[in-house]
Order: C-alpha cells, then sequence, then structure tokens
C-alpha cells in the first residue's frame, strides 16, 4: 500500500515529535502493508510552517534512519497546506511543494468549519498552471457536511479529494463515517490516506479501511484507490469517475 498523507516527519508538527517515534509509526505502517508513505506536515495552519526545502531535507534525514533500523518503508516529501489566499504566489515562490515533489497534485486543507469565499477561485488558478488541487479530509468540513454541493461542485470543476482512513473506519464517529460513504457513492473522493500522527491517538487504520471498503464495495473500487495513489508516484494523472451530487436522504439520515 502508499499513503500519501501521513504526518512522520519528527518534530516539525502535532504529528512524530522524534526519530524514535517515527520509527515507531513506520514499524507500524509496515506491518500493516504500507511500502511508502509521503510526509505532508502542516504548513500554514496558524501553527506550523513548513517550508519545501526544510521538508526535503527532513525526508532525506528520516530515509537514511529508516535504513539504519532497517525499515524497509520509504519516505517521499509533501505538504499539507492550509488554504490562504497567497498560496500560488508561495507555491511559485518554491515554498510550496506538490504530492511526491513529482506530481501535479498539491493538498489543500480547508478550516474545519467553513470553505472560505475564494476556495473555489483559487483552485481554479492552480489548475490554470497545470496543479490539481486535492482538498484533505473533506468528510470532516462541517459546512461541507450540512452541504455536499459545495464540494460537488469542487470535483465537478476539477478538484480531487482525499479521505481519511479512520473517518472511513469509523473511529471520528457515525456521522462522519457515514459521510465518507456518500463521497464514495457519489464518485467524490479520489484516494484514502492515513492522516497519521502516531501508533495510539491516531495510527494509520489504512489496512482497516481497505479489509472494510473490499467488504462494503468490492475489489474494483479498492483497486481504485490503490491505483490513484500509485499513479501519483509515476507523475500521471488519477484515474476519476463522474462525480454525482449527494443524496439528500443521505445527508439527513446522517442526523
Amino acid at each position: 500500500m502508499i499513503d500519501i498523507h501521513c504526518h512522520i516527519l519528527p518534530g516539525i508538527d502535532d504529528g512524530s515529535g522524534n526519530f524514535t517515534e517515527s520509527l515507531l509509526m513506520a514499524r507500524q505502517a509496515q506491518m500493516e502493508g504500507i511500502h511508502t508513505i509521503i510526509a505532508t506536515p502542516h504548513h500554514q495552519n496558524g501553527r506550523f510552517s513548513n517550508v519545501k526545502t526544510d521538508i526535503i531535507q527532513k525526508t532525506a534525514e528520516l530515509n537514511n534512519y529508516l535504513q539504519e533500523e532497517k525499515v524497509d518503508v520509504k519516505i517521499l516529501p509533501g505538504q499539507e497546506t492550509r488554504i490562504y489566499g497567497e498560496l500560488l504566489e508561495d507555491y511559485e515562490a518554491g515554498k510550496i511543494m506538490t504530492l511526491a515533489n513529482i506530481s501535479n497534485y498539491l493538498f489543500i486543507e480547508l478550516p474545519p468549519d467553513h470553505i472560505p469565499d475564494y476556495t473555489h477561485q483559487l483552485c481554479f488558478d492552480l489548475q490554470m498552471k497545470g496543479l490539481t488541487p486535492v482538498i484533505v479530509h473533506p468528510e470532516r468540513n462541517a459546512e461541507i457536511i450540512e452541504q455536499p454541493d459545495k464540494l460537488y461542485r469542487l470535483v465537478k470543476n476539477g478538484a480531487a479529494t482525499q479521505i481519511t482512513a479512520a473517518s472511513f473506519a469509523g473511529d471520528f464517529g457515525n456521522k462522519i463515517q457515514r459521510f465518507t460513504f456518500n463521497l464514495i457513492e457519489s464518485n467524490l473522493t479520489h484516494f484514502i490516506a492515513s492522516d497519521a500522527h502516531d501508533t495510539k491517538k491516531r495510527p494509520f487504520k489504512m489496512e482497516e479501511a481497505y479489509d472494510l471498503l473490499k467488504k462494503k464495495y468490492g475489489t474494483d473500487t479498492v483497486f481504485y484507490f490503490m491505483d490513484n495513489a500509485e499513479v501519483i508516484l509515476d507523475g500521471k494523472d488519477i484515474y476519476k469517475e463522474m462525480p454525482e451530487r449527494v443524496k439528500r436522504k443521505k445527508i439527513l439520515g446522517l442526523f
């Protein structure tokens, strides 16, 4: 498996605190069948600032450490950037990076309670530069849960999304889990990733999520999400199904 969203780099955000914790995370990932992780530390979220050059350096240091400890998990550089007005300018200035630093896919984190008014314009501007914005964990955004048509519009206009394995597995509660089901059934999400921060409170949950995915939606859906993670590393375009609006009766079922 490939995990495209993880806070495994030590000591730079609210994920791993040190190399020992990163080692434990990598070992947990390996036990779940994960062989490649894109490290995506927080950037511009009000608490943490991690620019591209620092992330690349930290990724190299962690890879060297894991090799010394004989852990067969490869770490690639990435970034989870909170949406802000100058995001595209900072990308062009070399402060912001795409997933694995070879793809055209760029993580965008929305605030937890709303969608900023300029989101659609920024996504459009990014696409005009040949980038595809990937909205992370939309299932945990309050405004999207209440008004999923807003996510539908973003996806229809070219954005991609990534749901969290723990959300799908039910760790964030029944309502959020059911909403992840809605997003999958409506072709409104394209990746499943861990968003792991540690080995206990915010672990990977990837194996559990994929097992549930296979049971609920079948092998083809499993391959759909796995293949999308893989083509990211090849610098190619992901597969997308035609998005649909989330039916109102499904939303009412959340509450």
